[in-house]
Order: C-alpha cells, then structure tokens, then sequence
C-alpha cells in the first residue's frame, strides 16, 4: 500500500457457509476504493484463519510478536489500515462470534483508527453496530457516528430475487456517501494526529 494514501480495509465480518456479507462488502469495496486519496483493501475473515483465543497471556502482552503464524499476517494487515469499515450481520442481537474473536486477536494495533459499520438482519443490524461501538472503544478505536443499515426489502430482492447487489444497495447510496463522508474525515484527522505524536 502507499504511504501517501489513506488505507481504508474493508471487513467481511462473517465467515459461514452461503453467507451475504460478501455481497454488501464487496459493494462497499468498491464505494472505498472510489475515493480520492484512499486505498482499499478487503479483508475477508475466511482467508485469516484464527483460532479462537486461547492464549495464556492477553494480546496487549504481544506487542505485535505473535507466535501463530495466522495472527501474524492479520496484525500486520490491520496495523497497516488507517481506518476501517466492518460489514457485519446480527445474529441474536448481537456480533458473530468470528469477528469478536478478530478483534480480540489483536490489540495495539487498532489503535487511535477511525471505523465505521454497515450492517443487516434485525432492525437493519442497529443492534449489533450499537455493541460493536462499545467494543472498538474498549480498543482505542474511534467508532463514528454515521452507519450504514441495510433494511430487509434490500437484502431479500438480493438472496431471493436475484437482483444484482450494485443495483439493490443504491437504495443506501445516499447514507453510504454521508457515511464515506465521516469516514474520511476521521481518517485524514487521526493520521495525522498519531504522526504528530
């Protein structure tokens, strides 16, 4: 990635079979991938197979050595974001197990980076974004107020009738844009801010 950009990571927050989240991801991606002065990167939970955490000691401990070869490549990938969009389900009210699990992984690396949410299911995910933002507190983050909701008459034309999701997720384009808008202004902010330090 490019020094000069503003590296925005796009986060396929679910992993399981027949999944939806790829296809809003990957929308997003491209709405990132957009933007003046950003590189985007999709990081899809299926290609970092971490083990749900059982280490003796708490990541913070690491401080970026992490033994398990597959955390390794993850931590690098998010130390090199400066900002990060998670696209997530609700599953039960809440997060999958799966993306909670990634984000514990890791720790200083999150650090003091801007990160918003699109989300579905229940009440257009509102529920699990509202956790979400406490739990990327908790890790320095700086979670923004903007959010994107995909209501249910979105993702069902897209699982049941075969509508193309570039097509089906216009419906969110606008909030999308005020979305991207807050995301970037967060971005610039916070980078500069942690080279000042």
């Amino acid at each position: 990635m490019s020094e000069n950009k503003l590296r925005i990571a796009v986060i396929v927050g679910s992993t399981r079979q027949g999944r939806f989240s790829e296809k809003p991801a990957a929308w997003m991606f491209e709405q990132v991938k957009a933007l003046p002065g950003v590189e985007a990167e999709l990081l899809d939970l299926r290609d970092h197979a971490l083990p749900f955490y059982d280490e003796p000691i708490t990541p913070s401990t690491f401080k970026g050595n992490y033994p398990n070869e597959a955390v390794a490549r993850w931590s690098e990938r998010i130390k090199a974001a400066d900002a990060f969009v998670i696209v997530t389900p609700e599953y039960n009210h809440g997060y999958p197990a799966v993306l909670k699990n990634a984000l514990d992984y890791v720790y200083d690396e999150w650090h003091r980076k801007p990160v918003g949410f699109m989300s579905y299911g229940g009440v257009s995910g509102a529920r699990v974004i509202e956790q979400l933002r406490l739990v990327s507190i908790e890790l320095h983050m700086a979670p923004i107020r903007e959010a994107v909701h995909i209501p249910p008459p979105v993702t069902t034309a897209i699982k049941k009738d075969g509508v193309p999701p570039a097509e089906a997720l216009k419906a969110v384009k606008e909030k999308t844009d005020l979305f991207l808008a807050d995301l970037l202004w967060w971005t610039k902010a916070l980078k500069e801010a942690r080279a000042a330090k």
